[in-house]
């Protein structure tokens, strides 16, 4: 008997997992997971820059809407990936931790229009510096990605302690309702993350920040007085700080973690790959997401925001649901552009206590400083050159953070870069790494192809 053949079943079979098209309300809770996930990201990286910089609740919540817009867009990029810019992969970006203190540094020690057009300049350097990324890979093996994940958490809760405690010399400096409040917050993520499992595991940052904000409605902290007040519709301003100003010796640290950026976009674009079974090289996809890194961050500099970039809980979130749809990425970011033209969302976000996300950043940051110490352990330190290469970026990289004003003599320009611990370690790193495995013969080589394995083996491990 001859049986007839449905073209659309054959249609159907070929559609690899990344690119099947799920029923729309499907689409659209997933992406809401997605969201939710990430959402920590840009809220507290507004809240530090906005208490940092002393913006007033108005400013806030401009920029609140401008990150999720800049999200948004990225997170669109990405999953569509349109004219090769996007690797067309279940991606959400966000401001990444490590950039965000960068793009802090540099506006402190100037103004927040130089720190823009460092994020500004820093996106064109990207797509300058692409064609010639893969030659310096090898300058940027895990002792060096290591150490900046470890000083990066270090540096970060050293900003969001002070955002808790305030300033010393205020008649409120560490009250201990906001100590408490943080502890609080901090606590309840720890126990969600050990009580519940798959989805709302994961979520255990989020959920611990609602906690925290119920408990401050409870004891009075927060209100919602304001949060229906104002327009209904928010429409970020380009530029919203004056237009930038461009220096590139100020912008030098963030263009130095560029590099340490498309490393990671590396790792990720083949991790993600494999868990959804993207046929092809995969290596094809990682100059498509470094090109949407660089639109995003473009894009966020010119709606006043740090860089927007691919976060790692991509990995993570796709594995622990199994759902490998670009699609979902595509209701996330329309999403996150929905979220930003809506003013009362913004301000209900600017209404969060500081003690509450500062106490939710606190552990967010310091598991950063737990990933960077899985890395670290997997490089050899009874090798001469590894031990000096960590000895010398960490002295170079936590003098400045502990102790503020060491280079407070110097000149402007020079406090700069070395004033900035995150980007004097990651370069210590980088120039001693090269010191001992790169210039002449180490007496016990440690090759970088080793090094880089034991890289590409902690990306699969995520």
């Amino acid at each position: 008997m001859k049986t007839t053949h449905d073209p659309t079943e054959t249609n159907a079979a070929t559609v690899e997992p990344v690119d099947e098209m799920l029923p729309l309300h499907s689409m659209m809770l997933y992406g809401f997971q997605h969201v939710l996930v990430m959402a920590a990201a840009p809220i507290t990286a507004v809240f530090l820059v906005g208490r940092a910089m002393g913006f007033d609740s108005d400013v806030t919540v401009a920029l609140m809407s401008a990150t999720f817009l800049a999200c948004g867009l990225g997170t669109l990029l990405q999953s569509f990936g349109p004219f090769g810019i996007g690797a067309r992969l279940p991606f959400v970006q966000v401001p990444g931790g490590a950039p965000i203190v960068i793009f802090l540094a540099i506006a402190q020690a100037t103004d927040i229009q130089t720190a823009t057009g460092a994020v500004i300049l820093t996106g064109l350097f990207y797509f300058l510096a692409l064609p010639f990324f893969t030659k310096v890979l090898k300058f940027f093996p895990p002792i060096v990605i290591g150490t900046m994940l470890l000083l990066v958490a270090v540096n970060l809760i050293r900003i969001f302690g002070g955002l808790i405690t305030g300033k010393p010399d205020s008649p409120d400096f560490a009250d201990m309702t906001g100590i408490v409040l943080a502890l609080l917050t901090m606590g309840c993520i720890v126990i969600f993350a050990r009580v519940f499992t798959g989805v709302l595991q994961r979520i255990a940052v989020m959920l611990g920040l609602v906690a925290g904000a119920i408990v401050a409605t409870l004891l009075g902290v927060m209100s919602f007085d304001n949060v229906l007040s104002g327009p209904v519709v928010a429409l970020p301003s380009l530029f919203p700080f004056g237009m930038p100003k461009f220096d590139i010796f100020a912008s030098l640290p963030l263009i130095i973690f560029s590099v340490v950026s498309m490393t990671e976009a590396t790792g990720q674009t083949m991790a993600t790959a494999e868990i959804v079974e993207k046929k092809g090289d995969a290596r094809a996809l990682v100059p498509r997401n470094i090109r949407a890194d660089a639109l995003g961050s473009l894009i966020g500099g010119c709606f006043g925001t740090s860089l927007i970039i691919t976060s790692g809980e991509n990995i993570g979130i796709v594995r622990a649901t199994g759902v490998r749809s670009r699609y979902v990425t595509v209701a996330a970011g329309i999403i996150l552009v929905v979220l930003a033209l809506l003013a009362p969302l913004g301000r209900l976000a600017a209404t969060l206590p500081t003690a509450v996300v500062a106490g939710t950043a606190v552990i967010v940051f310091a598991i950063i400083g737990v990933m960077g110490i899985n890395i670290l352990r997997k490089v050899d330190f009874n090798e001469h050159g590894n031990m000096f290469t960590l000895a010398a970026a960490l002295a170079m990289g936590l003098i400045p953070i502990v102790v503020p004003g060491f280079y407070s003599a110097f000149p402007q320009h020079l406090q700069i870069i070395l004033g900035n611990g995150l980007a004097m370690g990651t370069l210590t790193a980088v120039l001693v790494n090269i010191l001992f495995h790169h210039l002449g013969h180490s007496r016990t080589p440690a090759p970088a192809t080793k090094q880089a394995d034991l890289a590409s083996e902690h990306v699969k491990s995520k």
